[in-house]
């Protein structure tokens, strides 16, 4: 007869299965980051499809030549957020610590 797992060990696997690594983080940004996807991948949705909506409107814009201001803001904030994903990991993974802790 098998037990059945303690509400803590639960917890612990719950954690595991949902807790948001920063090396996804970073290799979404490398890949994706233009388009805001490693800010959706933290839980930050709302800056995130700002950044995507600021992606498409910029690309196309591109064809009279006032695009690429928004491209530049772009780039700005893709390389900010290279320093900001670990504070934003640890910050989503506590979010979630909270939210399994009730």
């Amino acid at each position: 007869m098998t037990s059945r797992p303690s509400d803590d060990t639960l917890t612990r696997l719950r954690y595991d299965a949902d807790k948001r690594s920063a090396l996804v983080a970073y290799l979404i940004w490398f890949f994706l980051g233009y388009g805001g996807v490693h800010r959706m991948y933290l839980g930050y949705w709302v800056s995130g499809l700002i950044m995507l909506a600021l992606l498409a409107v910029s690309a196309l814009f591109t064809l009279v030549l006032i695009g690429y201001a928004g491209i530049g803001l772009i780039l700005v904030w893709w390389l900010v957020d290279a320093l900001l994903i670990p504070g934003m990991t640890r910050r989503a993974n506590h979010r979630l610590i909270d939210r399994l802790a009730r």
